[in-house]
């Protein structure tokens, strides 16, 4: 089975090359930049991967648009920050030429401040990563997207290493884009949201990571993300009430 890579960045060299040196098996690798100014070109040349470059579409969108540019029929979508491990590499490389289901889901393992999260929730996290473009593709949701297959999904053994927060400035400076974005979808669904409802919400969330889901394992940096990931949600809620409170004059009280 010939296998696409699909990946897309902006501004992430340094975890683009760690993401390219796993994904030296695959048959094509296409990478969907959004105009980057740090050295991914020179990371994309040095690894003879395909360069492309989009404006942003929000993260279904324009993931679908790097899984259309490949040429192969199934494709591994993969984040730039990223890693397939040896035994996934091998679970991949196994399949048949014709797998009967329509996508295969893996199981992520992520990082946060040097810690590999094995509770809050993060872990076993299946997302379904490897699909048949024919019967699968993503949807078209700016964020939290989802790839959405019209047949089984199957999942695969091996990990996908996820090096998602080295250090709290990139954590807020994701939380930020990410929850304006999930605040305007939310909106544009017609939900609504005040203060006291983020409050309860975000007061919710911290809890049911911390205790339900096993955070207190995790210890100190368990401990950090179940707090921001707390935040994460007042701030979303926050939006979303701003939004519904003065939509078209964000200075208005």
């Amino acid at each position: 089975m010939k296998v696409s890579a699909a990946i897309i960045t902006h501004e992430n060299a340094a975890t683009l090359d760690r993401c390219l040196s796993t994904l030296d098996w695959c048959d094509e690798v296409v990478v969907l930049d959004q105009h980057s100014t740090d050295d991914t070109a020179a990371v994309c040349d040095r690894h003879g991967v395909r360069l492309e470059q989009t404006e942003w579409l929000g993260f279904g969108p324009t993931k679908q648009k790097a899984a259309d540019l490949c040429r192969n029929r199934w494709v591994l979508s993969i984040d730039s920050d990223e890693r397939v491990t040896p035994e996934l590499r091998a679970a991949i490389m196994a399949l048949p030429d014709e797998p009967q289901p329509a996508a295969f889901a893996v199981n992520r393992l992520s990082q946060f401040l040097g810690r590999w999260i094995r509770h809050c929730g993060w872990h076993p996290d299946w997302i379904v990563r490897l699909f048949d473009r024919e019967r699968a593709g993503f949807d078209g949701k700016p964020v939290h997207e989802a790839i959405e297959a019209r047949g089984t999904v199957a999942r695969l053994d091996g990990l996908l290493l996820h090096d998602a927060y080295e250090s709290m400035e990139q954590y807020i400076a994701k939380l930020d884009r990410y929850t304006t974005a999930a605040a305007e979808e939310a909106h544009a669904q017609g939900r609504r949201s005040g203060p006291a409802g983020a409050v309860l919400r975000a007061q919710a969330a911290f809890w049911r990571m911390w205790l339900l889901q096993g955070g207190i394992f995790d210890g100190r940096a368990g401990a950090v993300l179940c707090l921001s990931s707390s935040f994460y949600v007042l701030s979303k809620y926050a939006k979303l009430w701003r939004l519904e409170k003065a939509p078209d004059d964000p200075g208005r009280s």
